[in-house]
């Protein structure tokens, strides 16, 4: 099987399974974001931003390493899985469990608090969902995962309309969140047993073993959510509930994208882990070219064609309400473009194991930030919120990339880089011009005409597509 092969089939099988779930996620943030209104939307996202920074640290950098230590050369992929797996667990239980105590001891109205503690539930769903993706990676079965995921948003989708419906309260959206994620982690567990016999394993010498690599990784992972989500819990704590609303609603519709990325950066962990372990320089290199050109490949038309269409885009998923979110949208795009190529280089400090020297970075990175956002969200608001978010993407994305390629010695290869620019400069020059039409029509202009651009520029080859179609060996 050939290296692109390897990649573009695993990765197929997720966007098939992200595209479905990415549609249904946004019919529900429609739903949401017309049914609640700015200010209890706002507090929607308040409840999910704030779990989501207690959801990053239940990982501890454990996903990761299951991930790198089921690639190595005779790996016991059940030993270590299962240890790894009720480590997390353990962790679930004390840092999700801590969740709702520590929300009493903030400013938060009641309604916040009893959707936190309602809510953590979900996050538990998805944090035990998270950790046994790797295996379904390792073992070449994504499908299953896309499985779990499309179903439990379905069950999401289907609960939700009943809410709105029966006009329910806002704690009871929150318990529609926590039944697809409970659905989408039972599927998830009971799929990953077909595979092997995972099990509550307690090996405590391999657990110190696992700390010790993982301890720079959870702190960086930490650090990444102070940069990442500090600026929501700020705004919640500085401004009104109206204002976290508009900024919720621009966030939560990349927030639906963004998921991609970090799937396809733990699909080409397990290879770039590999070719390194094995010292194969010129592997890891090719691995780490074809995937950023991939994923330079998407972010770069996801910011040109966003400049463009993001007020339609939100008027479509707010409704009329909302005001600035057009323009938030714009501003956060960038950020998200930039965390496609994060996501890439972040993994691959991981595979070269530098993830000690990538931690102080986290750290220094989370500082200037969150000072940032001390200072400019209460003057700013959410504008200020959102520049922030892209210097501090833009920051570690750079730390990230200069680390991996300075102590691998890799030069990637700009001249694609070079042919994806001007394909997108292209393909929105002509979306501003046919900005007039309706957007499912500029869209698909822009589409059409970006893949053939693609294609005249031999960005993306006949033999790659043929490789890629016929299933052949190279």
């Amino acid at each position: 099987m050939s290296l692109t092969r390897a990649i573009a089939h695993n990765t197929i099988v997720q966007v098939v399974g992200k595209v479905l779930s990415t549609a249904i996620g946004l019919v529900v943030i429609a739903m949401l974001t017309r049914y609640l209104g700015e200010a209890a939307f706002g507090r929607y996202y308040t409840i999910m931003v704030y779990l989501q920074i207690f959801g990053v640290v239940v990982d501890l950098g454990l996903y990761i390493i299951l991930v790198k230590k089921i690639s190595e050369p005779n790996a016991d992929t059940a030993f270590v899985a299962s240890n790894i797996f009720t480590l997390r667990l353990v962790s679930a239980v004390i840092i999700l469990g801590a969740a709702p105590l520590i929300a009493l001891a903030l400013p938060y109205p009641s309604e916040v608090r009893m959707g936190i503690a309602i809510t953590t539930l979900a996050f538990f769903g998805i944090t035990m969902t998270q950790v046994l993706t790797g295996l379904f990676q390792k073992h070449l079965k994504m499908n299953r995962v896309a499985i779990a995921d499309v179903v439990g948003k379905l069950i999401l989708l289907i609960l939700t309309w009943w809410v709105v419906a029966s006009a329910g309260t806002l704690l009871s959206v929150m318990g529609t969140v926590v039944a697809g994620s409970l659905a989408t982690a039972f599927m998830t567990f009971i799929f990953a047993r077909r595979l092997i016999n995972i099990r509550l394993a307690w090996d405590f010498s391999f657990w110190r073993q696992i700390f010790s690599e993982t301890w720079p990784i959870a702190i960086s992972i930490f650090f990444n959510m102070v940069y990442f989500k500090s600026d929501t819990i700020i705004l919640s704590l500085t401004r009104s509930d109206a204002e976290v609303g508009v900024y919720g609603a621009s966030n939560r519709v990349l927030e639906v994208i963004v998921s991609f990325p970090a799937m396809f950066a733990g699909l080409v962990l397990p290879l770039l882990a590999a070719a390194w372990s094995q010292m194969d320089k010129e592997r890891f290199r090719a691995v780490l070219q074809k995937a950023y050109d991939f994923l330079l490949m998407l972010a770069l038309p996801l910011i040109g064609a966003t400049l463009v269409i993001a007020e339609p885009v939100m008027r479509i998923v707010t409704g009329e309400g909302y005001a600035d979110a057009g323009e938030l949208l714009r501003i956060v795009t960038i950020a998200t473009g930039t965390i496609f190529i994060g996501n890439l280089f972040g993994n691959a400090v991981v595979a070269i194991n530098r993830q000690r020297a990538m931690m102080w970075l986290y750290v220094l990175v989370a500082v200037i930030s969150l000072a940032g956002y001390l200072i400019v969200i209460p003057i700013f608001s959410y504008f200020g919120a959102a520049w922030i978010r892209v210097a501090s993407e833009v920051m570690i994305t750079v730390a990230a990339l200069t680390l991996v390629l300075r102590s691998t010695g890799t030069r990637l290869s700009l001249f694609t880089t070079g042919k994806i620019v001007c394909a997108t400069a292209l393909m929105t020059a002509t979306l501003w011009v046919l900005r007039g039409l309706p957007l499912a029509a500029v869209i698909v202009v822009g589409f059409v005409e970006y893949a053939l651009l693609l294609f005249a520029f031999r960005t993306v080859s006949k033999e790659t597509i043929l490789d890629i179609v016929k299933l052949r060996s190279t």
